[in-house]
């Protein structure tokens, strides 16, 4: 007797391995002259706005990419049908899907380098020109995620439909040339930040309070950093160079240990919750354009203290607000943004943590390029199972509960942006 679930299995196995060989393909195509060559055609083909250069230009691009790229998927999904078929036998035609759903990709890739009309609409959705509707893909690739290979990065992002190949290869997001601006860049975790990041490619820029000139030891050297002064309650000030900034990381914050009086409390919620959900808003604002929504990111250290005791009650209170805050407002924010839930590293503000700070700035960085959009850092293997526990009920009861028109929050914006420019002026 046949069991359906293994057919099944065997039919999505198929189709994963098809698209697993699309993007090797595509990886390949980069590096190996001779595919890169052809391959060089698709990244002829777009304009930013992704209108086509010329239809002559636009349908040689899929004789010489899609049409060989298709051809190898379905050569080799045939292989693995082939080898199904001895491993196999009363299941090996499940595989057959892996080789249906190549040929939809070779039949429309054939479609669109004739210059069948309409067929390109129906089939090239990625490459369609407009206004970004959504941020980039986390798990799927979408308009704005492709976008970012040719208009950002032609050496990442090579993912065709999932993303689960630049995820494990760290080409989810390339920080290269990104202008990177770090809050509490004084700070322990701060500097290491600008390090990694700086070592990973960005232009990096620290957000301090203080007024030295902030500096980071890369391999011994030591490199100075442009610093730019600021302090909590004006966050306005930074209105001007937020709008020349890619990516912001808000890592500042205050830790008043044991301490209760009312000018704790405010110090503690004014520092770690409003200084940075106001900073958090005025970046939002910069966001404007399908390279903005596809390129800007804002990275917001909230703490493991969102979940976890810190052994400091104030802390805790300000950070978990400033979780809940964050997990409201991605809900419809223009842009990525990705939280940091750090366990207790060794820094000024925790003397007696336990993980080396440069080893939770290098896998904050890591984990950032394989595009995870909730950074765990810890030694508590509890976090790992509770955090995402709660960003999920918490999520959705926000979702269910809650309701903000694309227009409203539109609104809002350019009438806060017109108060904050006000205020500059």
């Amino acid at each position: 007797m046949v069991n359906y679930w293994i057919v099944g299995a065997v039919a999505i196995a198929s189709v994963f391995w098809a698209e697993i060989i699309r993007d090797f393909y595509h990886v390949a195509s980069h590096y190996v002259p001779p595919l890169q060559k052809l391959h060089n055609w698709h990244h002829r083909v777009f304009r930013p706005n992704l209108t086509p250069v010329s239809e002559t230009i636009y349908k040689q691009a899929h004789w010489r990419h899609d049409v060989p790229e298709a051809a190898a998927m379905l050569v080799l999904g045939l292989l693995l049908w082939v080898l199904a078929y001895f491993a196999l036998p009363q299941y090996h035609w499940g595989a057959a899907a892996g080789c249906i759903y190549t040929l939809s990709f070779l039949l429309s890739a054939i479609a669109r380098a004739i210059g069948i009309k309409g067929a390109d609409e129906l089939t090239d959705i990625t490459h369609q020109p407009g206004n970004f509707q959504t941020i980039p893909g986390k798990w799927f690739v979408n308009k704005p995620y492709h976008w970012k290979h040719h208009f950002d990065n032609q050496n990442a992002y090579y993912c065709g439909t999932f993303t689960l190949i630049d995820k494990l290869m760290g080409t989810a997001l390339s920080l290269k040339g990104k202008t990177v601006a770090v809050t509490g860049a004084s700070g322990t975790l701060g500097r290491l930040l600008l390090k990694h990041l700086h070592k990973a490619g960005a232009k990096v820029i620290a957000l301090s309070s203080g007024n030295e000139e902030i500096t980071v030891n890369v391999d011994g050297e030591i490199l100075p950093v442009k610093t730019v002064t600021w302090q909590a309650g004006e966050e306005a000030d930074l209105a001007k160079l937020l709008e020349k900034i890619d990516i912001l990381v808000i890592n500042h914050g205050i830790n008043l240990q044991k301490e209760r009086t009312g000018e704790a409390i405010a110090n503690s919620y004014e520092i770690n919750t409003f200084s940075a959900w106001r900073l958090m808003e005025l970046f939002f604002l910069t966001v404007r354009t399908n390279e903005n929504i596809a390129c800007k990111e804002v990275w917001i250290n909230t703490s493991e203290a969102e979940v976890i005791p810190a052994v400091s009650p104030l802390y805790e209170l300000s950070k978990r607000a400033l979780g809940d805050l964050v997990t409201l407002r991605r809900l419809d924010a223009p842009c990525i943004v990705r939280k940091l839930i750090l366990g207790p590293f060794k820094s000024n503000l925790n003397p007696i943590g336990i993980m080396s700070p440069d080893w939770v700035a290098q896998q904050i960085v890591k984990q950032a390029k394989a595009d995870v959009r909730n950074i765990i850092v810890t030694i508590n293997p509890l976090t790992l199972i509770v955090f995402p526990v709660k960003e999920f009920f918490v999520s959705s009861y926000f979702q269910l509960f809650s309701r903000k028109t694309v227009a409203e929050i539109k609104a809002a914006a350019t009438a806060e942006k017109s108060s904050v420019e006000a205020k500059i002026n």
